[in-house]
Formats: structure tokens, sequence, C-alpha cells
């Protein structure tokens, strides 16, 4: 192989970097690249920080300014660290190169330029809660009656508001595409968006949204400004290019117009953010934008054994829309990847405790072993029979099953079954009715309280009587709503209690209060389904208390105080690694996920898939439970997932499980 040798006159005389030592021969040619467009695959585990790093020292050295080059990434903690270690590759201050986030990047250029778009310079940028709560400013200024039926939220309003910035799509076509029971509000919300987008010009502020939509709107409005900048900027780096949205994209290409020395480096089988806006179009129609560009491939893997690649390559292998590659490991050989499948899903997690529990007498710490799943839904049993076992976990997909919010509001109504002194559960509940805020629902409980049958009152409509500011259509909603639950609770009928709870309201509830509703739903649905477990509410909930009671900084071992095993969603997992794997609900039905499968992403579910199985990097596990229980259908037989059948039979060993 040549050798490189390049001295740093810019830097300092004496010191040589010699590339040829210090990268392979994949890193090595994308680093040594002169100039032109360049797309880098960079596979799974292959060293992407690396190359970006060296590739700045390597400009650096050839004595491109610092001004002169910028670095976008996805995280400002991720450009700091490749600046980090080019400092340290060098010996130089990295301070006057433009590296960070695209936000980070747009809030920079737009203090230069605030005046051309109706801002001053010294424009305040909103955080989440400052946007909700201006957006609460302009529904009350515009009249809007949110409790007159259910509304959306405003934290709702402005994520619908985010995505059509991200997606360059209009508010209309947002709503169709992802929020169609919204449709009828269209009106609305086209209404409260355009005075948000005015009360923040006239308050001289900007959302995180606003610094990507203005930052595109200078450089496409303004020709000398996109000439310029695209001429101060002499090379440009995007880290994680395949995450990137179509502003973000659109950026680029305004910014690299003249020099066109843009270097974008991802992996177009790890595109699996299409539900945030992230638009799988950029990488992979990067090369027909830039038909002179070169495209290398990062295929060396330095994470994971040869048989775990074995496994991950013949998976994506499936996908049509993707740049081929062929992961190749520089580990020695290893255990196959372990297919099993459990009696139902409690055994699967019986299984993956067992495993961990002898994983760990063999000195693999817990904080090397992760489980992931599809749907934060699917950890619930894991949780449960973890918990049991006095192993320590960390769940990175949110909070403990039964600590979130929308279990917590329908388990409310459970509650006050069983116990009609339950002061927070009444008021929990309460605020969950249109025009019924925290006050009102005070205002309901301390007559309530006073009474010896609360639920005699709402079942009889007397609490209409006794309190009159309460709206009609709330009275008789409860009255339906109590009846009911009053009959199901005499019959112990657990889980038709908390469909009764949806059905009476608590769906529209989530529809418009939360983006993710159905995910939401799917949680609800699976705790019905665990509820077929018990004979009696007060069991139930009894058990409820004790899991939702211990803290995973409760559990601890007397001598590994610091060790947790992960639980996480896939998605939350892209970018770790761990020593072991565990895969679950790998079944037919639970991953892919049908709705996916449905609007035609089946390869985006395989990119998961893929992710999950890069991210061991010793052993693998994917287990499948063989029967699931469903409230409405019964016992189902579950089949293995399609991307378990799509595997050749030597990628895997299969482990029988005793009953």
């Amino acid at each position: 192989m040549k050798k490189y040798f390049i001295h740093r006159e810019t830097v300092s005389k004496t010191s040589i970097t010699e590339y040829d030592k210090e990268l392979n021969e994949e890193q090595l040619n994308v680093v040594m690249h002169e100039n032109g467009p360049i797309l880098v695959i960079a596979g799974a585990g292959s060293g992407k920080t690396r190359v970006v790093t060296y590739r700045v020292a390597r400009l650096l050295e050839k004595g491109i300014s610092p001004k002169n080059i910028m670095l976008l990434t996805f995280t400002n903690k991720a450009a700091r660290e490749m600046l980090r270690r080019v400092e340290q590759l060098l010996k130089i201050d990295t301070r006057f190169i433009w590296g960070g986030t695209f936000h980070h990047i747009g809030n920079m250029i737009l203090r230069q330029h605030a005046n051309l778009l109706g801002f001053n310079k010294n424009f305040t940028i909103l955080d989440n809660e400052d946007a909700k709560d201006l957006i609460d400013v302009v529904i009350k200024e515009a009249k809007i009656d949110k409790k007159e039926k259910f509304f959306p939220k405003a934290s709702l309003i402005k994520d619908i508001f985010s995505y059509a910035i991200n997606t360059m799509e209009s508010i209309e076509n947002v709503l169709f595409e992802r929020f169609p029971f919204f449709l009828s509000l269209k009106k609305e919300l086209s209404t409260i968006h355009k005075l948000y987008t005015e009360k923040k010009k006239n308050i001289n502020a900007m959302d995180f949204d606003d610094l990507l939509y203005y930052w595109h709107k200078l450089l496409e409005e303004n020709k000398d400004l996109r000439e310029y900048y695209s001429g101060v900027f002499s090379h440009i780096l995007v880290d994680e290019y395949q995450d990137t949205n179509r502003i973000q994209g659109e950026i680029v290409d305004f910014m690299g117009m003249l020099n066109r020395n843009i270097m974008v480096v991802g992996d177009d089988a790890q595109s699996i953010y299409s539900f945030r806006g992230a638009n799988f179009k950029n990488i992979m129609e990067f090369p027909k934008k830039y038909p002179d560009a070169k495209i290398y491939k990062l295929e060396t893997n330095y994470r994971s054994t040869p048989e775990i690649l074995n496994l991950a390559n013949t998976s994506i292998s499936h996908n049509k829309m993707q740049f081929t590659k062929n992961l190749k490991s520089i580990k020695n050989h290893g255990h196959k990847p372990v297919l099993t499948h459990l009696r139902d899903v409690m055994q699967q997690a019986e299984f993956v405790a067992q495993r961990i529990l002898e994983l760990r007498d063999e000195g693999i710490p817990l904080e090397d072993i992760a489980v992931l799943y599809r749907a934060h839904y699917q950890s619930m049993e894991i949780q449960m029979e973890l918990t049991k076992r006095d192993i320590p976990f960390e769940i990175r997909s949110g909070l403990r099953f039964f600590e979130q919010a929308h279990i917590k509001d329908v388990v409310s109504f459970l509650r006050v079954m069983v116990n009609n002194k339950d002061e927070l559960s009444w008021k929990r509940l309460l605020n969950l009715f249109p025009k019924i805020g925290k006050r009102t629902a005070e205002y309901i409980f301390d007559f309530i309280k006073t009474q010896d049958n609360p639920l005699d009152l709402f079942v009889t409509k007397k609490i209409g009587e006794a309190l009159k500011k309460i709206p009609k259509d709330n009275i008789m909603l409860w009255s339906r709503l109590f009846r009911e639950l009053t009959t199901l609770y005499e019959k112990e009928a657990i889980g038709d209690m908390i469909s009764c709870v949806l059905k009476y309201g608590y769906t529209e509830y989530l529809k418009y209060n939360y983006p993710n509703f159905e995910s939401r739903l799917e949680d609800i649905g699976q705790l019905i389904n665990f509820s077929t477990k018990y004979q009696s509410l007060e069991t139930f909930l009894n058990e409820l208390s004790l899991m939702s009671g211990i803290s995973g900084e409760d559990i601890i071992t007397a001598d590994r105080n610091d060790e947790r095993v992960i639980l996480s969603t896939i998605h939350q997992a892209k970018g770790l690694e761990w020593r072991v794997v565990f895969l679950v609900w790998c079944a037919e039905g639970r991953f892919p996920n049908p709705k996916s499968v449905e609007e035609g992403n089946i390869e985006e579910e395989r990119r998961l898939f893929y992710v999950a199985t890069t991210r061991a990097m010793d052993e693998l596990y994917l287990c499948y439970p063989l029967i699931a229980y469903d409230k409405q259908a019964g016992h189902i037989i579950l089949k293995p997932s399609r991307f378990i059948t799509e595997l050749k039979r030597n990628t895997y060993e299969e482990w029988q499980v005793s009953n």
C-alpha cells in the first residue's frame, strides 16, 4: 500500500501524520480523497467517527483554513468529540471550525442576517416549553375554545408544525398523512400557525425549527448570500446523512453549491427515523444530484463477530433499495446467534432473565447486556421478571411500563372502583375530561369526599344537581361510564373495565394529546391482556402498585450495585453497542410492525432488524413466544417474524427451552 506522509506546514513544520498506520485501506481512501463530492457508506461499527476526524485533520494539514470547514453533526456533543480528537492529532485550536448541529450552525448564520428576515440580531430562541406556552397564548388571543370539544394540546400542535417545516410540507398535507383525525380542525390549525409565526416575529423570537426554516429561506431567496456562503465553505462534512430531513438536505446543497466539496457520511441500512421526518431519499439520491460523486464503502467492522455479521448481512440483503455492502469482521470467530422460541411471553421473560444471570456468573457485567424490542410495551413482562429476580435494569425507551402517564390514567378509574376515597385517582381521572381543569377537579372532589357513595353520584347524575357548573355532556358521559364500570367490577372483568375507559373518551383524549397515541393504545392493549391473569381487581391493583413502587434505583445486588441491564427500543439503541443483545418478540405481527407493513415500509422495518442485530458484539439471542393472548381473539399462535424466516439456516443455532 502506498504510504501517505502529510507535512503539516500550517501547523508544525516538524510533525508528520502517518495515515496509513492509523487507518485501514477503506478509511484511508476516504481521508486522502482530493476534491469533489463524496458519499461514504459507513457500515455499522466501521469507524465512521474516526474517518470524519481524520478527514478534518487531513484538510487542515493541506492548508485549508479552519474558517472554511463546516462539520454538521446530529448532536453538539458529537461535533465536540470529533474536534477534540482533531486537536489531539494536530495539537491546534479547532474553535474556528464551524462545527455543530444544523440548528447550531443555523443560529450562527442567522445572527448575522436576521434583519433581512424581519428579526433583530438579538432574537430569542424558544425552547419547547416556551414554544408550547406561546401557542397557548395565540389560541387564547384567537378566541379558540379548547374546552368546547377535544382540541389538540399545544405540544401536539407544535409537533405538527415542526413536522411540516422539516419535511417542507403544508399543514394540510401533514394532517392528511399523519393526523387524519385533525382534518376537521384544518382551518383552526392553519390560523394558529399563521398567528404563531406572526407572534414570534413580533416578539423577536424563533423556535428550533425556525433556525432551519429561516436559514433555508435566507439562502433560497438571496442569491448574493447563497453565493457568499457557498464560497466561504470550501469543504462541508455531514455526519449521519441518512437521518437528515428534506430541509437539511437542501441546506447542504445550497451551502456546497460553488465548491461542491461535500462529504456526506451515513449508512442507508440504518435509516430508521422516517417517523421524525428523516428523508431516505437524501442518501439514496445523492449520486443523482452529484453525478461526479465518488462513492466509498466502509465494510470492515470492528464491533461484531463474523457470525453476527453473517446473520445481519443475510437479513439486509433482502432490501431492494440500498447501496449493497458486505460487512466483514476483524474479530475471531465466536458463537452463532441463538434463535429460541418460548411457550409464551412469560417464558420469554423467564428465559431472558435466567440467561442474564448465567452471563453475569460467566463474568459479563450487566451493563454489557441489552434487551431490545420494537415497541415499548414489549418490555412489560421483561421488566416484571427482572424485578422479581432483583436484577437491576435501566430503561432507555421511556418510563417503566406501569409509571407511564397513560397507564396511570386508565388505572386511576379502576382504583376509585376499589377505593372511592382515593383522592389522587379521582383528581387524575376528572382532569382527563373536557372543561375539567385542575381547580374544577379539586372542587368536585371536595364535594364528593363528603358523600357516603361518590360513585352513585355519578351513576345517578346527582353530581350535576349538586354542582351546576359541570357541563351536561360530562354528566351524561360519567353516568354511562360509571354504570358500566360498576357492572363490570361486580363481574371482576378487569380487561373489560379498561376497554370501557377507552370507549368513553380516553381514546379520543390520547389522540388529541399525544403524537404517538397509537403506541400508547398498544401499551393499554397489552395491559388489558396482562389483566386476564388476575381473578380479582384488588389483586391486580396490588401487583401494579408493587411493580411501579420498586424503582431501578432500589434494586441492587450486594457487590454489583453500579450495574444495570439496559432495556431499550431499537430506535433508542442506534449508535450503541453491547457484548450481549437479546432481541425479543421476533414474531410476525409484532416485528415488523403491522401498520408499517400496511403502509409499505417493510424495508425500513428490516433496517430496524439490521440495526438491532448489529448492536451485538459477541452474543445475539433472537426470541419469540409461540402463543400470545389477546382479549378479543383469545390465544393466538404466533409465527416467527419474516425477518427470521428469511435467514439462512446456517446463520444461527436453535435452542430448545423446556416448558
